[in-house]
Order: C-alpha cells, then structure tokens, then sequence
C-alpha cells in the first residue's frame, strides 16, 4: 500500500493506520516533496504528472512491486489520483482521508493566478501581515468559516511553513483531475474506493466529495466523528473495530 500524506505531515502520520493493517499489508509512505526528508532541487519547476509517472515507475521497478493499494490523507490525496491515472490497471483498492483533488478550496489556487498576483502571495513569505489582513478582511466579509480560518492561520504563522505553503502550491500546481476521467478509470478497473471524511471537517465535506463519489458504481463514504487534523487516528480506531 502507498500511502500519501497531508500538508504539514510526514510519512509517519499513518503509523496508527499502519498498526492496525500490519498483518494485511506492507505500506510504504512517503515524505511529500517540502516535507520531512523529501526534496525538490529548483522551486519553480512544477511537478508535471509526466515526471510523476517516471519517478514512481522507477520505484516500482526498483521494488518489484506489482499491483499495489492507496492510502492517502488531504493534500496526500493530489498524489493518489495521480498515481491512479498513471497506473490504473495495477491499482487494487483506494483509501482515501478528506483527499485534496476533488474538492478544491479557494486558497489551493492563489499560487496559481496571474504572475503579478503570485509575486504578490510569494511576498507573503516574508511580510505575513499581508497574509493576515486578507484573511481577517474576508473573515470580517463573512466569505470565511471559522475553524477553516484558524486552519489557515496555522499553516501561516513561521517563515518556514509559509515557504512550504507557497512552493508546495506553485509545484504541485499540475496536479489537477478530470473527476470523469477518474471515475471512469476507478468503475473499468473495478478498484474497491473508501472514502473516509471527518463529520465537523469544514475543509473538506461529504457534498464536495460527491462530485467524485456519485460517478462511482461502488464506493463507500464513511462519516466519522472527528475533524479534519484527527481524521487519521479516528479512522484507526473505525479499521480496528470493522476491518
């Protein structure tokens, strides 16, 4: 099982899933590129699915690994569909965590505007008040909920976090789905799909994922009792009593 992780995290947010379906599968999970060990040499190359395709064909080479399942939590989610697209017939199942790809936010694309909007956002790197006015102006616009706000926030408030932010969105800008396409390569290939998702997660919802989930023939959508930074020990806890 390849596993893909959030923004912020490493490969050993999983440890919990990890302990729970030791017994049923190897897992093997990655630092996303501007997380933990892994690194990308020139920041405003983008990470085309092409490149994606070649570096994880060799890996898989390499490994000997065959067909394989997917486990991937938000941002991790971007990885998992395009590993999806670049290797349908070797995919078994997929188990995806309120994934990025689907559904996307507003702030996903701020990277992604016009160069002078992006040198703007870049400068924010270094000027963070920038950041936080915007943020507040849009709060006080009633445009912006609370818990989401305060997530952002966090992912704002060290120099270092707001590099990663700004260069994680300007490489993985590529990293975008034709959900039908998806749909169609999940349904042909017969692939089992969970989608787990947190019940008070204001990131990533139940209605958002459905314009993915409503084009599968099988699937299923578990709603657990949690947010979106607790999603992966809740669903821990859910494989351990269910799996």
């Amino acid at each position: 099982m390849l596993a893909f992780h959030g923004f912020g995290l490493t490969g050993e947010c999983f440890k919990p899933i990890c302990e729970v379906l030791k017994k049923e599968y190897t897992i093997i999970s990655f630092d996303l590129f501007y997380h933990g060990k892994s690194h990308w040499g020139t920041p405003d190359r983008k990470l085309t699915k092409k490149y994606w395709n070649k570096l994880l064909a060799t890996f898989l080479k390499e490994l000997d690994i065959d067909n394989f399942s997917i486990l991937a939590f938000s941002l991790g989610g971007k990885f998992a569909l395009a590993t999806l697209e670049q290797f349908p017939k070797r995919v078994n199942e997929m188990m995806m965590l309120a994934p990025d790809g689907i559904q996307t936010q507003i702030w996903y694309n701020l990277a992604t505007y016009p160069v002078a909007f992006q040198t703007y956002f870049k400068s924010m790197i270094v000027k963070p008040n920038r950041f936080f006015n915007i943020l507040d102006l849009i709060k006080k616009m009633g445009l912006l909920d609370k818990g989401i706000s305060k997530f952002a926030a966090s992912q704002m408030n060290s120099i270092k976090k707001r590099r990663r932010v700004y260069y994680s969105w300007v490489v993985f800008k590529d990293l975008t789905f034709d959900l039908k396409k998806i749909a169609q390569l999940i349904n042909e290939n017969n692939i089992g799909f969970t989608m787990y998702l947190g019940a008070y997660d204001k990131i990533i919802t139940k209605e958002g994922m459905k314009k993915l989930t409503s084009k599968l023939k099988t699937q299923e959508t578990k709603v657990l009792d949690c947010g979106h930074n607790n999603l992966i020990d809740h669903t821990a806890a859910f494989l351990d009593q269910n799996r």
